[in-house]
């Protein structure tokens, strides 16, 4: 049970930071024209208020774990200053509590609505996703390559969730109430556009650095991958990665140049509707993969 409260807590945490993280940088690049985050302050305000409360149920569960206490109960209180001020995951776990407060702070203070505060959200919202480096396997490495893995760990994470927030960025943006124009269909074109080289690099980005993960994890060899309950989600993760890879593709390649036409013709319904059905799809690849990433975190990869 309390594995499973585990995987639960560091998926929501997950995807809760990458929304974050993905949907303030789409509001820099993904919105011309248009208030940056006008489309996103709410969502963005619920998930740091989810961010901090996420972030001390994961602590507590992590002090439960490390204490072999049954219940917080029986939790020692003087625990969790330790873990805090002489563990890495603990001063992880502060700096992430610091750059959510301060993104919250600059949310509130000017609505999302400066230039320079939208760049202060993004990089509070990256730092805070970077933290989750910490609670996986680079953090257990030691010297030069416990640098080389955390930094790898960070750039994965800032890929997925440019990914992922861009994903919730344009769903947002095709719900039925938002897409009532034809201007706002056409700005809509523009940031499914837009996003084609962003979308490229960060593909190259998440591939990269997920071989060198796996290379500073388990080393070049495949035998784990088939003698491991970690090899298995893995390879499972990897098959997940490549169909979203699909709906990508069919994104760029067909349904955006469908919606193109769709605008000349003054018909963009149809290509809407395909596009929505797609961005679900994408959208629930994407939540399994996070639910990969969440069990494989807590797994040895050489134990069977």
């Amino acid at each position: 049970m309390g594995e499973l409260l585990t995987v639960a807590l560091r998926f929501a945490l997950y995807l809760d930071l990458m929304l974050l993280f993905g949907l303030a940088l789409f509001g820099l690049y993904g919105l011309r024209g248009e208030p940056p985050h006008g489309h996103f302050r709410r969502p963005l305000a619920l998930g740091l208020t989810l961010g901090v409360l996420l972030s001390g149920a994961a602590l507590l569960q992590l002090a439960l774990s490390m204490s072999g206490a049954a219940s917080l109960a029986e939790l020692d209180p003087a625990l969790l200053p330790v873990l805090l001020q002489e563990t890495a995951v603990g001063q992880s776990w502060l700096l992430r509590l610091g750059a959510l407060l301060l993104a919250g702070l600059l949310l509130a203070a000017t609505g999302g609505g400066r230039r320079l505060a939208r760049y202060g959200v993004t990089l509070c919202t990256a730092t805070a996703l970077a933290t989750l480096a910490w609670t996986g396997h680079g953090a257990m490495d030691e010297g030069g390559r416990r640098y080389l893995h955390l930094g790898s760990d960070i750039l994965h994470l800032w890929a997925a969730g440019a990914w992922v927030g861009a994903l919730a960025g344009f769903a947002l943006l095709l719900r039925r109430n938002a897409v009532a124009s034809q201007q706002r269909v056409r700005g809509l074109l523009a940031a499914l556009q837009g996003f084609a080289n962003q979308g490229t690099l960060i593909v190259i980005v998440l591939s990269v650095s997920g071989v060198l993960n796996y290379l500073l994890i388990i080393g070049p060899d495949l035998a784990p991958l088939s003698a491991s309950a970690y090899g298995l989600l893995l390879g499972l993760k990897v098959a997940v990665f490549a169909l979203m890879l699909v709906f990508a593709a069919l994104n760029r390649f067909h349904l955006v140049p469908q919606l193109e036409q769709g605008l000349r013709d003054n018909s963009p319904g149809a290509a809407l509707a395909a596009l929505r059905r797609s961005m679900v799809l994408e959208l629930a690849t994407a939540l399994l993969i996070l639910a990969l990433v969440a069990a494989l975190g807590i797994l040895s990869p050489f134990t069977q």
